[in-house]
């Protein structure tokens, strides 16, 4: 169900559903794509395709299983620090990321499932946080990287 299926319903079932829609299309970026295309640089910085899908497996790790879920990154086995996430080891290849990018999103949904909105959650260490507002920063990190991916993707397929 995509948002413009959901225009009339309470505002998580509209907040869910973008945030599906956009974890949707960040791994659909890396269809038909190989293994060298999904890790090639196209940019000074580390991002890449595959790197895009691993930080967001990052991000969404911190959001809810960090912030909401309350267990500090170091228990997670997550990297510090938002740069070091898009650093693609030698073993990470499209199955194994988007497995890993999977297996975030599932966590994701079984940890907020019966949170209302209003929760505040503490295991943030910038501080306290809303479910709410915890949904718009991961809303606007997918969205974000989505037009990354779409872009990489174009260049990749043009060239």
């Amino acid at each position: 169900m995509g948002p413009f299926d959901v225009p009339l319903e309470d505002e998580r079932t509209q907040l869910e559903a973008f945030i599906e829609e956009y974890r949707t299309a960040l791994e659909t970026t890396l269809d038909g794509l190989t293994e060298e295309q999904a890790r090639r640089r196209l940019v000074p910085s580390a991002t890449t395709p595959l790197g895009l899908l691993k930080h967001v497996t990052w991000m969404q790790r911190v959001w809810f299983e960090e912030c909401v879920g309350g267990t500090p990154r170091k228990e997670l086995g997550l990297v510090p620090d938002p740069e070091e996430s898009f650093r693609l080891s030698g073993d990470d290849t499209i199955a194994s990321v988007t497995a890993a990018y999977r297996e975030a999103c599932a966590t994701a949904r079984t940890t907020v499932k019966e949170l209302p909105l209003a929760t505040v959650v503490t295991g943030h260490r910038t501080g306290p946080r809303t479910l709410h507002w915890v949904y718009l920063q991961v809303l606007r990190e997918l969205a974000h990287h989505c037009g990354h991916a779409d872009i990489l993707r174009e260049q990749l397929l043009a060239g």
